[in-house]
């Protein structure tokens, strides 16, 4: 489990394409921290560490996982955010995350409000997922409270801090990106459902 709390940046330096799966080497300040088949977040994906190499640590993202994020249009040089899992005797800072994504999101709006940001994202919405007003959600794996919820998007308001050590500072307009809606919201919506 995680929280959306993201802990550093990390830089994909190569990415290896055997049969369906793809390999991405990432290096980050706590590769070197990681042990094999740790569980970690790469922008809100939970992916095992299955090598390492020094300041580089090695993860495999299977057909099933490259079908629901936009792990398809990661390329070399870009910015990962990592999360490892979070510890049990540890503040609970953002919101429970599984590092489970749901499926990928469009940007469709990225606004500069003197000092903060307000960046609003469209979805597939016959996937039933929702959002609701300052509820939780995660965008690449940084736990955000919505704004502005709508059936088919939802906009997060942004502090300088999260831009700086995230990368949505890397996110424009027709930017994908991994979406996980809250966990509470999505079994009281399965139950909803089930009552119809």
């Amino acid at each position: 489990m995680f929280t959306g709390i993201i802990e550093t940046l990390g830089v994909v330096k190569k990415i290896e394409k055997e049969q369906t799966n793809i390999h991405l080497y990432i290096e980050s300040s706590i590769s070197q921290e990681l042990k094999i088949d740790q569980s970690v977040a790469h922008n809100g994906i939970c992916l095992t560490v299955v090598a390492l190499d020094n300041s580089t640590h090695k993860v495999t993202a299977i057909d099933e996982t490259l079908s629901k994020t936009n792990l398809n249009t990661v390329k070399e040089g870009d910015l990962m955010n990592i999360e490892r899992c979070t510890q049990a005797n540890g503040r609970f800072d953002g919101h429970i995350v599984q590092g489970h994504v749901d499926q990928t999101a469009t940007c469709i709006e990225k606004e500069d409000q003197n000092g903060s940001w307000l960046f609003t994202f469209r979805y597939d919405p016959s996937k039933n997922n929702i959002t609701v007003e300052k509820g939780s959600v995660t965008v690449n794996g940084i736990s955000l409270t919505v704004v502005n919820s709508r059936v088919d998007r939802f906009s997060v308001a942004i502090i300088p801090f999260t831009i700086e050590h995230t990368n949505l500072k890397q996110v424009e307009v027709g930017s994908e990106v991994n979406i996980e809606f809250d966990i509470v919201g999505k079994y009281v919506s399965k139950i909803m459902a089930l009552r119809n």
